[in-house]
């Protein structure tokens, strides 16, 4: 590197960010379960918006999303004023951290939280803080503990990735009741169509000043490939975030295969009844095979080794079988492995290498 022209402080301290494996060497019967996919793909018609989409490949896109942001406030009965769509959620967290954290400010996250939000904090050239986590679930008490007058950010995915663990709304509220009047609590819901019962914190959002929420296409609507997610928080964040977001920044196709996603109930019901069905079956299987696994809120497991050499040779032996697997390490859990679930034969055929395994550990 030259010594004249540097980045900014905290650039070079970010790790690149490796997405989960998509292939085996001389293999073409490989089942890709590091990734979190929806194992159904996208729904007819998602398909159908992406196909008519190419028609106007020579036009602009919206700079408002106004037709996505108002399906988006139907479907989940909310203010289209207030949300604000990116590539992604990710561009969502990038937005919230180069608009409130910079040089001396601190953005706090739980232990194995997302790995973007310490790559997002050192972009802006903020510090990451770490707060320890209980029993691999986001641990309210340690983050306020953490807290301080240089917090301006504070990371929660709830359900968690990579553990699939949650915490009730009652301990949201306490958070966002007890952090910092300069902070804001974000509530990443990558995963939140998958938990029972749970509004991913709109209402909160809805009744507080200080908390946003940040949503998906990627996962339960199997749009991971075009990279489409949203936010929702209060008019002075939105104020704020749109100030940084480029104006072309979905296209024409992001914009009109979201849409079309939101109202495929069909796709949606299927894929959120074989997720629950095949999540709850590969858990109950796992652990009666000896492999410690937290009950998921999410479309993955979470599977706890004896230690992280016996998690290697697992995921080993997966390989060998044409099942690719997350290795958690970078996560701060190097023990375990991430398994998405997948369709009912990827389920069968993850419990039945890892029991054939177990197997031979004596």
């Amino acid at each position: 590197m030259s010594t004249r022209i540097r980045p900014q402080p905290g650039i070079m301290e970010i790790a690149l960010y490796q997405g989960g494996s998509s292939g085996i060497a001389g293999r073409d019967d490989v089942v890709k379960l590091s990734s979190n996919e929806n194992p159904f793909g996208a729904g007819d018609l998602a398909r159908a918006a992406y196909a008519r989409s190419g028609h106007d490949l020579h036009r602009y896109p919206s700079t408002d999303h106004a037709s996505l942001r108002a399906a988006i406030a139907a479907q989940f009965g909310l203010d289209a004023g207030r949300i604000i769509c990116g590539a992604g959620s990710d561009e969502i967290i990038s937005f919230l951290c180069q608009a409130y954290a910079g040089p001396r400010d601190e953005v706090l996250y739980s232990e194995h939280g997302f790995l973007m939000y310490r790559i997002s904090a050192l972009a802006a050239g903020a510090t990451p803080v770490v707060a320890p986590e209980r029993d691999r679930t986001t641990d309210v008490d340690a983050l306020l503990a953490a807290a301080g007058k240089r917090t301006r950010l504070v990371f929660i995915a709830n359900p968690n990735n990579p553990t699939g663990t949650m915490i009730p709304m009652e301990e949201i509220i306490r958070l966002a009741e007890g952090l910092p009047k300069q902070a804001l609590l974000v509530l990443d819901g990558a995963y939140a169509e998958y938990a029972e019962a749970y509004d991913g914190g709109a209402a909160l959002v809805e009744a507080r000043e200080n908390v946003v929420m940040t949503r998906t296409f990627s996962k339960l609507y199997g749009l991971g490939g075009l990279r489409i997610g949203w936010g929702y928080g209060p008019q002075h964040v939105l104020d704020v975030l749109n100030r940084v977001r480029g104006p072309f920044n979905l296209s024409n196709t992001q914009l009109a295969v979201a849409e079309a996603a939101l109202s495929d109930a069909a796709h949606v019901s299927r894929s959120l009844t074989e997720n629950a069905r095949w999540r709850d079956w590969l858990t109950d299987r796992l652990n009666a095979l000896g492999v410690p696994t937290d009950r998921s809120h999410a479309n993955f497991v979470l599977a706890r080794f004896r230690d992280p050499a016996q998690a290697e040779a697992c995921n080993a032996a997966l390989l060998a079988d044409g099942l690719i697997v997350r290795q958690v390490s970078s996560y701060g859990l190097p023990e375990c492995l991430r398994i998405t679930v997948g369709d009912e034969s990827a389920c069968r055929r993850v419990a039945h290498v890892i029991g054939a395994f177990m197997e031979g550990q004596g």
